[in-house]
């Protein structure tokens, strides 16, 4: 890549890299105790949930402005190869003079990027890296960064960072005042159908969420991937995003979508999960044999996206409330199954923490209906019985109190205190 186009850009976004946002994110306190390690920091996500602006609040935050930035979005880095980071790196010291830290984003658009942070590592040099595939990330940092790398998936806004974000102070007194817990399930019910995509909730604008979920299939799956039944992805991927939080077999979505075999169906669904649109949950079980043949339950990474692309004839506000529950489970890091009672009846999700189960979460969102109500609890509290599990959770729409059923308690509670940590007794 020739020098003038280097320095063209170089000069260009050292005027974008401190641009951020009033909302702070949540993730930016974990980063701090990876400050004064070696260890590279890298920064996954689905495209356009807030990377960058994480990577100008941790240089905001933490850094003078003594490092390198560099984001290889722009186009022009299309012949951009490994060999040239040495002309970069000789360009940043020219332009810059001597720095010690590198902030990269979206570096996984260059082949063999490992290859440089490797040595840049062995000489002290510490890198803030975003990238937006799992899969791709993981492949290559455990191959030549083995031991010298910590990851940090970013999702889209939770349901703290959208109030920030619209600017809504609530402290948790205020769910004991009508008006403000009013205007909180008011601004909950907009989260939960909006999702949490920064420059949607900015602008407004459902093309915003097309064009990342078009760029998604094209981008990171299509052209990556070098995917020639580009048809059948299309109807796979808008099969899922329109049947979030249901459960999903690989045998029968190969009929259904007439694609070749179901090690097709696997590898479209896992090209799906690295670029962090989809998540797959396995059905709880003390026997893996039977996690791996179980049908999966599919989630989206945000309903906001799901809302403008998926096909429905009606909406399911109980699909999208457990689908805003599983992200913010995923989004704490906890590992994740459903649960199938001996009778077949389900739980939605099964926590486990240190090879221990810790809490059987129900998401209700009808619970005043007389008959959903007694066949959601009955399901819990059986599976308590069957996985010893004895924390159960019931999260509705807006409904809250404490249950004791055969020596067993299920507190119930309102996702949108929940989401808050809000367990105030009313």
């Amino acid at each position: 890549m020739d020098t003038a186009t280097l320095k063209s850009i170089i000069l260009e976004q050292n005027n974008l890299r401190n641009a951020s946002s009033s909302t702070l994110r949540e993730k930016l306190s974990s980063i701090e105790s990876y400050l004064n390690i070696p260890h590279a920091v890298i920064i996954s996500g689905i495209r356009r949930c807030g990377k960058s602006t994480l990577l100008a609040q941790i240089l905001k935050n933490y850094f003078s402005k003594e490092i390198f930035y560099l984001s290889f979005e722009d186009e022009r880095f299309i012949d951009f190869t490994s060999q040239d980071f040495n002309h970069l790196y000789e360009i940043f010291v020219e332009i810059y003079g001597e720095r010690k830290i590198f902030f990269l984003d979206e570096l996984q658009n260059i082949p063999k990027w490992e290859l440089f942070v490797r040595r840049m590592q062995d000489q002290d040099f510490k890198f803030f890296i975003t990238g937006s595939n799992a899969s791709l990330l993981s492949r290559e940092l455990g191959t030549r960064l083995t031991g010298r790398w910590v990851m940090i998936a970013l999702f889209p806004f939770s349901f703290r960072e959208y109030l920030d974000f619209k600017n809504i102070k609530f402290e948790p007194e205020d769910i004991f005042h009508t008006r403000k817990r009013g205007l909180l399930k008011r601004n909950f019910n907009h989260y939960l159908k909006e999702g949490g995509m920064p420059e949607y909730l900015k602008y407004q604008d459902t093309s915003l969420l097309k064009r990342t979920y078009e760029d998604i299939l094209y981008r990171d799956i299509i052209v990556r991937h070098d995917i020639r039944d580009v048809k059948a992805l299309r109807e796979l991927c808008l099969f899922l995003i329109s049947n979030i939080s249901s459960l999903i077999s690989y045998n029968k979505i190969k009929g259904l979508l007439g694609l070749g075999s179901v090690n097709t169906v696997k590898n479209y669904i896992q090209y799906l999960e690295d670029a962090y649109l989809f998540f797959t949950v396995n059905q709880f079980s003390f026997s893996v044999k039977q996690q791996a043949i179980a049908p999966k339950k599919i989630y989206a990474i945000d309903n906001g996206i799901a809302e403008a692309v998926a096909f429905q004839f009606s909406k399911n506000q109980g699909h999208y409330l457990e689908n805003l529950v599983f992200l913010e489970l995923k989004r704490n890091g906890h590992e994740i199954f459903y649960y199938k009672t001996k009778s077949g009846q389900e739980v939605d999700f099964v926590i486990r923490e240190k090879n221990q189960l810790s809490q059987l979460i129900q998401v209700v969102y009808a619970f005043n209906d007389k008959a959903a109500r007694e066949r959601e609890i009955n399901a819990l509290a059986i599976a308590m019985i069957e996985t010893n599990c004895h924390s159960g959770l019931i999260l509705t729409d807006d409904h809250k109190e404490t249950l004791h059923i055969s020596h067993q308690k299920i507190s119930v509670l309102p996702v949108y205190q929940w989401l808050l940590n809000l367990t105030l007794n009313l």
